[in-house]
């Protein structure tokens, strides 16, 4: 059985993507479960793995990136998931240590899978993918700490990547005001459409943050850069707010100091959805599944091929993506 798939390989001259064919002989054997692949996406992960401007892969190449998959069962060693069944596949090492979602069919283990809810197809449930999956747990993550109320403002950073994008359209959906904050000039109608109240260019927290305690400006946030946007939002969070830190993009390290934490109670919580244990993940994708639509999905999307991924992946790193990328096998 020949299928296609994205391979990276390491030469002489750095790392090359290509489109080859491979059989099931070349599969990693550390699954135990065989899905016919049939979207996957790009994520700011991938994007990076791709074109090897970070070091996201542990493991010997040739390599097979793509951190999400969904697809049907071919066969199963596992009494979890039987043949037939669609399933999703995000985190647990898929895409970074282990083969991802970038081929035709791939081996993967079962504890990292879920059914695909009845409420997505999978194409919408690939341009959810990792971005949405992390959106929502930052949304549960505010709810957990009682955030939001009539009038509160919950900022988003990064608004117009895949992981800002869900956020402002969670957020919106689920009654908060919600101010975007994005460096693309040409987004408001993209972010207003999401539901945003309020759009900011970045470099009104870019900067940093003036004292460790500026005037309050925010009930929480969902951070997605990192770096001097989120020591800024951190020094504007008021009383009793929470920051859900999901994102790097802008840098990883930060400079803060005690008082947001001491004076005004903040919380700074930090969203794994790597390894985000397999209820909390069904939780997140069932809260997906009341709060969006089709035609919501589709408007924050585009679709590529395997051919594409490469190109596709430098456009997203150079700020010229808005929204999801979906990848069709």
């Amino acid at each position: 059985m020949m299928f296609n798939a994205l391979i990276l390989n390491e030469n002489e001259t750095g790392i090359s993507a290509s489109v080859d064919q491979l059989t099931l002989d070349d599969l990693p054997d550390d699954g135990d479960v065989l899905v016919d692949v049939s979207h996957s996406s790009i994520n700011y992960k991938d994007a990076l793995a791709v074109t090897n401007r970070g070091k996201i892969i542990r493991a010997p190449y040739p390599f097979v990136p793509g951190i999400d998959l969904v697809g049907s069962v071919i066969e199963s060693d596992s009494g979890q998931f039987h043949p037939g069944e669609m399933v999703i596949g995000t985190g647990g090492g898929l895409g970074e240590t282990r083969w991802g979602g970038y081929a035709g069919i791939q081996r993967v283990r079962s504890e990292w899978l879920i059914p695909l809810p009845d409420a997505f197809t999978p194409r919408e449930a690939m341009i959810i993918g990792t971005a949405g999956l992390t959106a929502a747990l930052s949304l549960i993550t505010l709810e957990k700490w009682g955030v939001g109320g009539e009038g509160d403002t919950i900022v988003v950073t990064g608004a117009t990547g895949g992981v800002g994008s869900f956020a402002v359209l969670l957020l919106s959906k689920a009654g908060y005001r919600v101010s975007a904050s994005t460096g693309k000039n040409d987004a408001r109608e993209y972010l207003e459409l999401l539901g945003a109240k309020e759009v900011l260019h970045r470099d009104r927290l870019s900067g940093g943050a003036s004292r460790p305690l500026d005037s309050a400006k925010w009930s929480g946030a969902i951070d997605t850069v990192g770096g001097k946007t989120l020591e800024a939002v951190i020094s504007q969070t008021g009383k009793h707010g929470c920051i859900a830190a999901c994102g790097n993009a802008g840098g990883a390290e930060l400079h803060t100091s005690v008082f947001p934490f001491i004076l005004r109670g903040v919380t700074l919580s930090g969203i794994d959805s790597n390894t985000c244990p397999l209820p909390l993940r069904t939780m997140a994708w069932e809260r997906l599944a009341s709060l969006v639509t089709s035609a919501e999905l589709e408007r924050m999307s585009i679709t590529v091929t395997l051919p594409e991924i490469e190109e596709q992946s430098k456009r997203l790193l150079d700020g010229e993506v808005t929204g999801r990328t979906l990848v069709e096998i």
